[in-house]
């Protein structure tokens, strides 16, 4: 029997929650109509790669800058200022389109925008969740967080294709725009949140100290550091979402709606583990849990890439999208548990960095070697390299293998 999720049962998280999945939706929709557009401005697919430095290069630059920022100031406040950034780059993106003028520095420069406000946001998002629940919902809250963005992540890309079919392109743009107001009405409606800010010399400003500070602690910790170098490289390697138009075009020869669902599947997958998993009070032997879920990840994306048939494309992204729901909630459960409140939002900025570039410089790397050797062979060859990463991960940090899932949360303050 379905029962209602533990973290819904808290208003403020599902006021975020409701407003995720709407904002979501619109995002995945403009991702996909953005890698279309794309491919049609031009057939070369340095181009699709270059999207990912585009979105992966501020984050770069600007995340550890975000964490600090969302340790010290209103982490609310900043979700206002971010999200608002976000909706206005998609509506100069959707009017540039609607005029006839966009081209592909257009692209370029408002995705790197975007990207700019997603190096505020993440930590400032991330680390809001565990000031809405108690600590045994937090698994929950994650799984619940990626049911959201799975289900964005199909009904999205469906409706991009549906509407890129119908020639309206530029109004997935717009539509993303007004999709952001989701998610600023739930903060509106939400009101205040608690934070731990901690008045020290590291804590009181935004400041290199301070940074400094949220690295060393995540270096300190074998489980946080061991499942970000996983998490970067098995989406270094696996990540080939931008050769999707060229797959769906090139080599499955289908057309704009089919491109959608194909773009969707893997957030099938997804959903439905999310899902399952929301319905499971515990995951027992979670660190081998993730490792194997990343291998099948890997597996699966070998076979995507050999494939020559729609309906087997479509079921092996459908694994990829299981199994990275499977490693994701686990990771995500074991950096937030293994943080304190006061330097959560550093950990999550330092996590940001290889959550986001993995899959946007993988998608560069992709690019690269299907512009060498084609997309099936950058595919596969990238399967091949994220198993490789998980077992060279898996015999580096034992801890990952050992780990449980009923470990005590960390809880502290810091010394000076």
């Amino acid at each position: 029997m379905i029962h209602i999720p533990p973290s819904l049962h808290h208003r403020r998280f599902r006021l975020l929650w409701l407003g995720l999945l709407i904002s979501i939706a619109g995002s995945q929709m403009q991702l996909w109509a953005l890698f279309w557009q794309i491919r049609t401005l031009t057939d070369q697919p340095i181009a699709l790669g270059a999207v990912g430095l585009a979105r992966i290069l501020p984050i770069i630059v600007f995340s550890l800058i975000g964490g600090a920022v969302a340790d010290v100031l209103n982490r609310r406040r900043i979700l206002f200022l971010t999200q608002t950034c976000m909706a206005l780059a998609a509506f100069a993106l959707g009017w540039l389109s609607l005029t006839g003028h966009i081209t592909l520095w257009h692209i370029y420069v408002l995705t790197a925008v975007q990207a700019l406000a997603q190096a505020f946001d993440g930590p400032a998002r991330q680390s809001l969740v565990p000031n809405l629940v108690p600590a045994k919902d937090l698994p929950n809250a994650f799984s619940m967080t990626s049911l959201a963005n799975q289900t964005g992540s199909i009904l999205g890309p469906a409706l991009s294709g549906l509407i890129i079919a119908a020639g309206g392109l530029q109004y997935v743009y717009i539509i993303n725009a007004i999709s952001f107001l989701a998610v600023i009405l739930a903060l509106i409606l939400m009101g205040p949140v608690e934070q731990q800010i901690i008045s020290t010399k590291n804590n009181r400003v935004v400041s290199f100290s301070a940074i400094a500070e949220g690295v060393r602690f995540t270096l300190k910790q074998p489980l946080i550091l061991s499942t970000m170098i996983m998490d970067f490289f098995a989406t270094f390697f696996a990540s080939a979402n931008t050769l999707m138009p060229i797959i769906a075009i090139d080599v499955l020869h289908v057309g704009a709606v089919a491109y959608g669902w194909l773009s969707a599947a893997q957030a099938i997958g997804a959903m439905i583990t999310a899902l399952i998993i929301s319905q499971m009070h515990q995951i027992r032997r979670q660190g081998a849990v993730f490792l194997l879920a990343v291998v099948v990840f890997g597996f699966a994306t070998i076979i995507f890439g050999a494939s020559q048939s729609f309906l087997i494309a479509m079921l092996a992204l459908i694994i990829v999208g299981a199994a990275d729901t499977v490693s994701t909630i686990i990771r995500n459960t074991i950096r937030q548990l293994s943080t304190p409140d006061y330097i959560r939002g550093r950990m999550t900025s330092i996590n940001q960095i290889f959550f986001q570039g993995g899959p946007q410089l993988g998608e560069v790397e992709a690019g690269l070697v299907a512009q060498l050797f084609g997309a099936p062979f950058a595919i596969i060859s990238g399967g091949i390299g994220c198993i490789l990463a998980a077992i060279l991960i898996a015999w580096r940090w034992p801890q990952i293998r050992k780990y449980n899932g009923d470990e005590p949360a960390v809880t502290g303050t810091p010394a000076g």
